[in-house]
């Protein structure tokens, strides 16, 4: 939740980044990269945010293919 309230502060980042607005984080790989649901418009795929070019990459279908794919991968298993 800390995160987000981050992401989302407008003083946080300004014109650093795109806006954040429309995603909800729930997780990195620590490195920097956020994955995050896309609230608007509201879809079940799952983003990674990269924090080196602010691009917002597909991961995954929904929840379920993300955790399937995360956990059978290593490193950067969704690029």
């Amino acid at each position: 939740m800390e995160q987000n309230l981050l992401f989302w502060s407008p003083d946080a980042f300004p014109g650093l980044y795109m806006p954040f607005d429309p995603l909800l984080f729930f997780g990195d790989n620590s490195g920097g990269d956020q994955f995050a649901f896309v609230l608007t418009p509201e879809r079940s795929d799952i983003f990674v945010w990269d924090h080196e070019n602010d691009s917002r990459l597909w991961a995954a279908r929904r929840l379920e293919d993300y955790l399937h794919r995360s956990l059978a991968g290593d490193g950067d298993w969704w690029r």
